[in-house]
């Protein structure tokens, strides 16, 4: 048998492939380190051969392993934009197989037949001024099939951790590849399903003979809604003719299966809506649709072989599907072959040893702080439900009055206490120059409430009010880039609310604190929570007008916020659907820590923080 013939059977047979995964997974386990992955942490390594670092790591309690992989940072580098290329590995390969190496005498196949670091390596060669960063992501049991049908939010978690590496690497104009090989489709299937819209910031998806589990009723539709939000976006498919093929006499493929019929249901499907055309680049049958947008490539297959793994590497289909309707389309090479990528092959794969001394230096994430200057929780105070009974009949003013002496004093839940570390990325000016910076920032995990963690109530206030708690505590209020920055790194995402009567009645704040709760369905208080209510929030629009307050966000499941960014309503009012949720003053950048509202008023770096400019003085004012 071939080795791409096992690889195929590995990949095709239940049983073997069940074996076969258990087998490699306990091996895996036995020497690799593992941690939880956050991109200010990640321990990151100089290759030595080439200008590049990369870090292992991994996510979702340690289940799925990673590898990111970017370009040595000098500072007279400047890149126009940054480019995450997510590739979802194949069933029954590790990380280090698919990044590849050159043969030697004794070394396993698997090393020698996607070789996706050194097509990375091309295309930075192709396109200097684009920021490459490659994440492969590795699936537990080395199956993203396996473990979409055995999690029960798999398809949740899997749109989290893109959604994590967007937000750790990128700006907010970044774009994202989503690819992957044979089983890896799974795990691009599974960002698809996981909302009602394909993700805004993926650009290109590009299936390397991986789509085995297209369905037209499912996919269909949003995969042509996300093609004509934008006509910079690309569907990609590269397939071959596997009905006929065979192992050890029999054939593989069964009567419905297989990525050629897969294939013929995608085309068929976007046929109905998108004027079609054939092409012929023999051996390939090319079908192209949307002016360039939809590319299938079908290998004909005359000769009834497994081209399975042969598409990606032998055919270098990765530099095919990333410069595909760029500028260095075909300039590099051809798809089909020869391979255009083996200057960039690096001579040895990481060996065990390396990884041990590699885990041995990954330093423990920073997942969580604690602010020391939020009080103890008096012994004596309220519970949130005494709490809100005893605002009854009392003015605004009375009633903020003692929501703001409550919080000071620590009358709020402990789960607040602990802040959430979150990354975030800006563009800084250093002069005439530009440079994109990354850091993390800490934010409290849930919105201010008044009482114990068995008995809270999410409090509404004014913006007034919860700039004197952001005061006294050394924290500041969100702008809507933080947000969005929280939004993206939350674990718990809930689905808003909208309450119509009475909004701003007390009774309309128990009950909708009540419906969050329920919502909240079991899931631990202090995990980093959205969706449950708009953002008091920073901007320099509040200075458009007198006495303004402004709100944000309140983010739906499909990652769309009900609330744009808005100074509608005056400062005294308050509604049952807004939050204040504080974020410590202080940042890291440049090696030093520096305030956040320093940084709001400075033209050169307030991008870190603020995607609407400066803001001056940063703050509501309190009189």
């Amino acid at each position: 048998m071939s080795a791409v013939g096992l690889l195929f059977a590995i990949d095709m047979l239940p049983p073997l492939r069940s074996w076969f995964f258990t087998g490699i997974a306990i091996l895996a386990n036995c020497y690799i380190g593992r941690t939880d992955v956050v991109g200010s942490a990640l321990p990151w390594e100089h290759s030595p051969q080439f200008d590049e670092r990369f870090a292992f790591s991994t996510a979702l309690e340690s289940k799925v392993r990673l590898y990111f992989n970017a370009p040595l940072e000098t500072p007279e580098k400047h890149y126009k934009s940054t480019r995450i290329i997510v590739y979802a590995l194949p069933n029954g390969n590790t990380i280090e197989q698919t990044l590849g190496c050159k043969m030697t005498e004794g070394l396993d196949w698997h090393y020698d037949i996607q070789h996706v670091a050194a097509q990375i390596r091309l295309l930075r060669s192709l396109m200097p001024d684009e920021r490459i960063i490659l994440v492969c992501a590795e699936a537990p049991g080395l199956s993203w099939p396996s473990f979409r049908k055995n999690e029960p939010d798999a398809n949740a978690e899997i749109r989290s951790m893109v959604d994590d590496w967007r937000t750790q690497f990128g700006t907010t104009n970044v774009k994202v590849t989503l690819t992957g090989h044979s089983g890896g489709g799974a795990f691009m299937f599974g960002v698809i399903d996981a909302s009602e819209a394909i993700p805004d910031y993926v650009d290109r998806i590009a299936f390397l003979d991986a789509n085995y589990s297209f369905d037209a009723a499912l996919h269909a539709a949003k995969l042509e809604r996300w093609l004509e939000g934008d006509d910079r976006r690309q569907l990609i498919v590269l397939a071959y003719d596997d009905r006929e093929i065979t192992l050890n006499g029999k054939k593989v493929v069964g009567p419905d299966g297989g990525t050629f019929r897969a294939t013929g249901r995608m085309r068929d499907a976007l046929g109905k809506t998108f004027e079609l055309q054939e092409g012929d680049k023999q051996p390939f049958r090319e079908t192209l649709g949307l002016d360039g947008q939809i590319h299938f490539y079908v290998h004909s297959n005359p000769e009834n072989k497994i081209l399975h793994t042969a598409l990606v590497g032998e055919m270098n289909g990765l530099v095919h599907i990333a410069t595909l309707g760029t500028s260095q389309e075909e300039k590099w090479g051809q798809f089909g072959g020869p391979r255009a990528y083996l200057k960039w092959v690096q001579p040895e794969p990481t060996s065990a040893k390396a990884l041990k001394q590699l885990a041995g230096k990954q330093r423990k994430p920073r997942s969580a702080t604690t602010n020391p200057r939020l009080p103890s929780r008096p012994a004596k105070a309220m519970s949130g439900s005494e709490f809100i009974k005893s605002l009854d009949g009392l003015s605004l003013d009375d009633r903020e009055a003692a929501i703001l002496r409550e919080v000071t004093r620590g009358n709020f839940p402990s789960f607040l206490r602990e802040f959430k570390v979150v990354p975030i990325r800006g563009t800084i000016k250093d002069g005439d120059k530009e440079r994109e910076v990354a850091s993390t920032i800490e934010v409290m995990p849930d919105y201010l409430s008044i009482g114990s963690d068995h008995d809270f109530v999410h409090m509404p206030m004014t913006p007034q009010t919860a700039q004197r708690i952001a005061d006294r505590f050394g924290c500041v209020l969100p702008t809507r880039k933080i947000v969005d920055a929280i939004d993206a790194q939350a674990k718990v995402h809930v689905a808003p609310h909208p309450l119509t009567n009475e909004r701003e009645a007390l009774p309309t704040f128990l009950q909708h604190h009540q419906i969050i709760e329920k919502q909240r369905d079991g899931k631990p208080l202090g995990e980093l929570i959205t969706g449950i209510k708009k953002d008091i929030v920073l901007t320099p629009r509040i200075y458009e007008r007198p006495q303004r307050l402004a709100i944000y966000g309140w983010r739906q499941l499909n990652g769309q916020p009900i609330q744009p960014l808005t100074i509608v309503h005056w400062d005294r009012y308050v509604d049952y659907s807004h939050g204040a949720r504080l974020v410590r003053n202080s940042i890291e950048l440049d090696g030093k820590q520096v305030q956040i509202d320093e940084l709001l008023a400075d033209p050169e770096r307030c991008s870190l923080v603020s995607d609407e400019g400066t803001m001056k003085p940063p703050r509501y004012p309190l009189d």
